[in-house]
């Protein structure tokens, strides 16, 4: 009778589709889990995702974070998608990409997203548009607020209350109840450990005064305050990934979900790294090299490690196998099936290069060695630390490698280049500039009707600047003349009429500004009326926010009025017809809702 119970089970569970639960860390890097070797801080419940399934020991994903999450959804090298920055419209996932939860929404998989997505803002580049039937959280990269941040919810601002990655897990959570009884894909990127430095006061506490035993390979770089934050921020990331777990037991569904983890790129500040060269934004071994673990009690290995290379555009196919789900799309994939290696059924895997990109700068990495973005080879089963380049012991492999880097700049980057050439300066984080991306925001879906024009996707002129150098959270600032206009780049799909609302903070003695919004020639003109002047938050930082990062404030929503637009790409401008006091007001958004 008892292993009558065990087949039928077993038959039961390869009957029934796997769900889905992928967390991604934003910023961590391969160092920053116990299950690597560090013993500065605890992560049980990340570890248990190795210990139960299969760690792939050389994994590698992009130096920053949009990038990764663009192979991660695709199989496809980021700038085949349009990727080219992690701002100003320049993270945008081009629109013929086709993505993973395409694919499982239309095998009848129930989808949701909660925490940062960072591959486009406004429909149909928003996550609820490129296969996730329900998102919350914030869809731009650095998001300024930890601690009762304002957050969207399937595409409406709200202002929620607690530690943000203890509310986006509380939605994950929520969808999964509902979602229990059929198939899911359940995707939590987390904020943390990205700065800004916020971590819990009491996870804070068992760090703040914790000396650094494991230093970074360049420990004079080393700021360890921001060590210990980025641990005590991890640490709370550990007990919400417990609490993900505990919900798939309680459902007696953790014999059937496939759980996966990993990171986005390499740590955001220096800190321990096993050795490695390279932190974020760099395309050394330590500035992509990330940990991934995938478990799935049914059907893999528990505690099996995988030393084949492997990178975030293997995530897609892999996946798919694993669920025998098919495929949306038909653009060839950079990524392989790794579903052969976590189940320990192909020995004779084939040999292949990984190349990474940030900028001009691209590094190649095959099993054995790195060709660095200068050129320099290094081999990295003898010298993992990047310490003294081989060229002239293995030159014909690295003519083999620049050539492969040259030719893949061609196909890939579209930059026609040389071997000679194929170089770039180790660490210079050139990609991403502030500079306004050119594709227009569509705007006027009847489907999903609101259109939010935050800051970061538009472009300040005259006396106008960011309140920081980092767009994407921020505001505009120093709106003075009359001469000043804010601009966001629009395609207009519907004619319609457009209920107009924007996100300020205005002083007092500068209240009663006439402004107007303008597109073709369509204008909407009103009042920049009541005041609304709250102070500068105190209580987010845990420490001292990173220069460029803007310091956040309350935003009051002023309803400007109705205004009705034609269809077609055209600039939306703002600006001020009268000034009435020193400046106009501080903008954070402009959201324009098309009226049934």
């Amino acid at each position: 009778m008892r292993f009558l119970l065990l087949f039928l089970l077993t038959t039961t569970l390869q009957a029934a589709p796997p769900n889905l639960v992928i967390f991604l860390a934003d910023d961590a890097g391969w160092g920053d889990y116990s299950f690597s070797g560090n013993t500065q801080l605890a992560t049980p419940n990340i570890d248990s995702i190795a210990k139960a399934g299969v760690s792939l020991d050389r994994f590698f994903v992009c130096p920053v974070c949009s990038p990764t999450r663009a192979e991660f959804l695709t199989g496809r090298y980021h700038p085949r998608g349009g990727v080219k920055g992690v701002s100003t419209g320049q993270e945008r996932l081009n629109l013929d990409e086709k993505t993973l939860p395409d694919a499982l929404k239309a095998a009848g998989y129930a989808t949701g997203a909660f925490g940062k997505w960072h591959n486009g803002s406004q429909w149909p580049y928003h996550p609820m548009a490129r296969g996730f039937d329900e998102y919350f959280g914030h869809t731009s990269g650095h998001w300024g607020e930890y601690f009762d941040a304002p957050l969207e919810d399937k595409g409406k601002m709200i202002r929620t209350k607690g530690y943000i990655v203890d509310v986006c897990t509380d939605r994950a959570l929520e969808f999964i109840d509902r979602s229990k009884n059929k198939p899911f894909l359940c995707y939590i990127p987390f904020t943390t450990p990205h700065s800004p430095w916020a971590a819990p006061e009491s996870d804070w506490a068992r760090f703040k005064d914790k000396p650094i035993t494991q230093p970074a390979t360049q420990p004079a770089q080393e700021v360890p305050e921001q060590t210990r934050c980025a641990y005590a921020m991890l640490e709370n990331q550990d007990r919400n990934v417990g609490r993900v777990l505990d919900r798939l037991k309680q459902y007696n569904l953790s014999e059937n979900t496939i759980v996966v983890y990993f990171s986005d790129n390499g740590p955001n500040t220096n800190r321990w790294t096993g050795g490695m060269k390279g932190k974020k934004g760099q395309t050394d071994e330590g500035g992509i090299r990330s940990v991934c673990y995938i478990s799935w009690p049914a059907q893999l290995p528990q505690g099996r490690t995988v030393t084949q290379i492997a990178g975030a555009i293997d995530l897609l196919p892999t996946l798919l196998a694993l669920t025998s789900v098919p495929r949306v799309g038909d653009k060839p994939l950079d990524g392989r099936d790794l579903s052969p290696l976590l189940k320990n059924q192909q020995t004779d895997w084939p040999d292949r290069t990984l190349f990474s990109t940030w900028g001009p700068a691209v590094s190649a990495r095959t099993q054995t060695h790195r060709l660095d973005s200068q050129g320099n080879l290094y081999d990295m089963v003898n010298d993992p630390g990047q310490t003294i380049p081989v060229n002239d012991k293995a030159p014909e492999l690295a003519a083999q490698l620049q050539q492969a880097v040259a030719n893949w700049k061609t196909e890939v980057l579209g930059t026609p280049s040389s071997p000679q050439t194929a170089k770039g300066k180790p660490g210079k984080k050139t990609g991403g500039g502030n500079a306004v991306d050119q594709r227009p925001i569509p705007t006027g879906y009847p489907e999903f009707p609101i259109t939010m024009l935050p800051a970061r996707d538009g472009e300040p002129r005259g006396t106008v600047k960011r309140s920081s150098n980092a767009p994407n959270c921020s505001y505009f600032v120093n709106w003075t003349s009359k001469d000043d206009s804010l601009v966001w780049l629009l395609d207009v799909k519907t004619a319609g009429t457009y209920e107009v609302t924007i996100d300020y903070t205005c002083p007092e003695a500068d209240a009663g500004s006439t402004i107007e919004l303008s597109f073709k020639d369509a204008k909407l003109s009103g009042l920049v009326t009541p005041f609304w002047d709250p102070p500068l938050y105190t209580n987010q930082d845990t420490l001292p926010r990173p220069d460029g990062e803007s310091t956040m404030k309350d935003f009051a929503s002023l309803n400007l009025g109705k205004i009705t637009l034609p269809s077609g790409q055209a600039p939306l401008t703002l600006r001020a017809l009268s000034i009435p006091g020193h400046s106009v007001m501080d903008l954070r958004r402009v959201t324009l809702t098309l009226l049934p």
